[in-house]
């Protein structure tokens, strides 16, 4: 007799795992610590499930992940709002971790989502690093506007003392970036091959190579459509709607469009594109998000090929991925 498909939902919060099976639809729940992680592991890799499904929480997920793909167990983890829309497009409007878990799984049963391999621990670290420089500079920035609201003398001084301790650790923050950066091989060449682009600093290098490791390893499609910067059609009938970019990968989005501001200045080819774009009449912001696609493809394309900046050939690889 043929082995049954089992696909695997579970619901992440701090406190709980709350876990469904389909079929036969059983459903359980562990802690999640590290003695309910040792009793769900082994459960799960007894199954052979063909994926397990999580969903991103804000890295509640990530030790239960790792500990499944160490054990061999094929894990995906899926954006929330994916499953919250797949349960409201079958009707299901209450929400409790039971019912989150059986979602879950149903959602891993119909879309089979691919198990994607987990970042290396170097890999998490700097993720960790710059998701902790981004909630320093938050700071920086209400402290600055705090600052400029505050007229009374002792609150103003409160306010420049913190403000140097978060610029104090900023920097520590970004020595150690750099250092992690230059200690790896592998990252070394990587960033040596960004880098060499106009308008690649060392945040968005950092940046991809913490939380893109697909960077170099799919089409330029797919890596615009990764990211959030792919337009999507927007069109019925006779209609044809606007195109709009939407999902992604909103840090990794954010940062590139940053350093686009820079490549259209510095860049000679993100330069003349831009030019070109807004001679046609294109307004600025989606000149610069068409700038962010090209960009993007055109750094896929040089760590794909392992090839470094040329302006000429750039443009020849990019269109070849």
């Amino acid at each position: 007799m043929e082995r049954t498909a089992l696909f695997v939902g579970i619901d992440v919060s701090k406190a709980h795992l709350d876990v469904a099976v389909l079929p036969p639809g059983q459903a359980w729940q562990e802690p999640n610590d590290e003695a309910g992680r040792a009793r769900l592991v082994p459960q799960l890799a007894a199954l052979t499930p063909v994926v397990v499904v999580l969903e991103a929480t804000g890295g509640w997920e990530l030790p239960l992940a790792c500990a499944l793909a160490l054990a061999e167990v094929p894990v995906a983890v899926v954006n929330p709002r994916q499953v919250r829309d797949f349960a409201k497009s079958l009707g299901r409007l209450a929400k409790t971790d039971t019912l989150d878990a059986h979602s879950i799984a149903e959602f891993a049963q119909r879309v089979q989502p691919v198990p994607r391999p987990l970042p290396n621990t170097q890999v998490q670290e700097l993720a960790a690093l710059l998701a902790r420089r981004r909630q320093l500079l938050q700071m920086h920035t209400a402290e600055e506007n705090r600052l400029g609201k505050t007229t009374v003398p002792a609150l103003r001084r409160e306010l420049q003392e913190h403000l140097a301790w978060l610029e104090e650790h900023l920097r520590r923050l970004d020595d150690d970036l750099a250092t992690r950066l230059r200690e790896s091989p592998l990252w070394r060449a990587q960033e040596d091959l960004l880098r060499g682009v106009p308008g690649v600093g060392p945040t968005l290098c950092s940046t991809l190579l913490a939380e893109l490791p697909e960077l170099g390893t799919l089409d330029r499609r797919q890596i615009a459509a990764l990211v959030g910067v792919a337009p999507f059609n927007r069109d019925s009938g006779l209609r044809r709607g606007q195109r709009h970019i939407q999902g992604g990968r909103a840090q990794v989005r954010s940062t590139l469009y940053m350093a686009t501001l820079s490549a259209t200045r510095y860049n000679p080819v993100i330069r003349t594109f831009y030019q070109r774009l807004c001679g046609q009449g294109k307004p600025k912001k989606v000149a610069l998000v068409a700038c962010a696609r090209k960009l993007l493809t055109i750094l896929n394309a040089l760590l794909r090929h392992q090839t470094p900046w040329n302006p000429r050939l750039a443009l020849d690889i990019q269109h070849s991925c």
